[in-house]
């Protein structure tokens, strides 16, 4: 069976012709890049990108005043102001770089439940509300932040179908609510909730609220200045850009709320042998050399993908995770998590009597890569009843043809171990 695309045939095929590491073949198969989720591969613009600052504007930034260091500067606050568009924030918002959504999502935690200038936000009787639908990061930290501040964690859990409801929410809301931490899209089985209302709802009890939005960056037209939402985090290396790069995007006052996670150079206003000031945003939370080709390659993935189009991008990623969910389901044995979720590149499964590992592992000797274990996301699989699973992940350059060499290994590793 060959399914249809939004993206049309020689399209595809110049688009797969910017990202090299597709062209190669793993045990003498085509390389099916089914990890996504993961990490997304980069194309040449992103690289290019990168290279040509590192081969002729690498110099730190801020301060310097001879010519390259005021070129990297001048990157480094492109990319941010690019990036800030990408993801639609506005004036009232301010974007820090870090090394990624963990980082992100652990400035946030710990600059709210540890004393500063002024004392925790987070005190002994407050309460932090966390799905259970999150990635470990964004779930570990606020764990440690419950402790640390004398806090109560509550869990927002999903139902047995792994959703999230808008009246379970509201029963956990209180005075005492002071963090509302949510995913936009579970890395574990695809399902989106609908954070929109949900953080809507935590913001009108005056809660802060917290969005990782690392499994939406990529395809999903996130518009922060419409959002009831403070802090935002996310990944380049999930949006065909750097790994080891990210960015946590909020509101100046909740952002101003934080107390830094790294002391050091660039963020410090004065220093004397007995204290420090601090200055504003938002090298107050940007503490120590950036990583500058990092913000290039990332600003650069971002208009990749604004290129593309959200909603073709996003169109073309849901007819592949549809395709390859109703094809697995058709398999016996096989359960698919969240089978009808949308604006999701997620596809999660399990099969009975075998192993998620062995699944993979037949599959990676058909070239085709996919993720197998708990995706760090273990308390929701657990709550699900499933375990490990056996992940596929879909990106700009994957195509209907892959879904079904994708389907056709699964039943082959099923022969294989049954």
């Amino acid at each position: 069976m060959r399914e249809s695309s939004i993206l049309q045939e020689g399209e595809l095929e110049r688009l797969r012709a910017q990202f090299p590491v597709l062209a190669q073949r793993i045990h003498d198969a085509p390389l099916a890049y089914l990890d996504n989720a993961a990490t997304t591969q980069v194309p040449q613009s992103v690289l290019a990108a990168m290279n040509g600052f590192e081969q002729h504007d690498r110099a730190n930034i801020h301060r310097g005043v001879h010519t390259l260091s005021q070129r990297a500067t001048d990157a480094y606050e492109r990319a941010r102001a690019g990036v800030k568009r990408f993801v639609g924030a506005d004036a009232s918002h301010e974007l820090i770089f870090t090394s990624g959504t963990t980082e992100a999502l652990n400035m946030v935690a710990q600059g709210l439940s540890v004393s500063g200038e002024a004392p925790a936000v987070i005190r002994p009787g407050d309460e932090i509300i966390v799905s259970g639908l999150e990635h470990h990061a964004n779930l570990v930290p606020w764990q440690q932040a419950a402790r640390r501040s004398g806090a109560t964690l509550r869990i927002l859990m999903p139902d047995a179908q792994g959703s999230v409801h808008a009246d379970d929410l509201k029963r956990l809301l209180s005075p005492r609510t002071r963090v509302f931490a949510l995913t936009a899209c579970s890395n574990a089985t695809g399902y989106r909730p609908p954070y929109e209302a949900l953080l809507a709802l935590a913001a009108d009890t005056g809660a802060l609220t917290v969005l990782d939005a690392a499994q939406a960056v990529g395809h999903s037209a996130l518009q922060l200045s419409t959002l009831a939402c403070d802090f935002m985090a996310f990944s380049a290396h999930k949006m065909y850009g750097p790994m080891g790069m990210g960015a946590l995007v909020g509101r100046r006052a909740a952002l101003e709320r934080l107390v830094p996670l790294r002391f050091g150079g660039d963020m410090v206003d004065w220093v004397t042998l007995e204290g420090a000031g601090f200055t504003g945003l938002p090298a107050r939370l940007e503490g120590g050399t950036p990583h500058v080709a990092g913000t290039v390659g990332m600003a650069a993935a971002a208009a990749f993908i604004t290129a593309v189009g959200h909603d073709r991008l996003e169109q073309h990623l849901g007819a592949l995770r549809e395709h390859a969910a109703k094809g697995l389901q058709r398999i016996d044995g096989i359960r698919v998590l969240s089978p009808d979720a949308e604006s999701s590149a997620i596809v999660s499964f399990v099969a009975s009597d075998v192993h998620p590992h062995d699944i993979g592992t037949l599959l990676d000797e058909d070239g085709i890569a996919v993720r197998t274990g708990h995706h760090c996301a273990q308390p929701l699989l657990d709550h699900l009843g499933v375990g490990p699973t056996t992940r596929a992940s879909f990106a700009v350059y994957n195509t209907h043809d892959e879904v079904e060499r994708l389907l056709a290994g699964v039943s082959r590793a099923l022969k294989v171990f049954r």
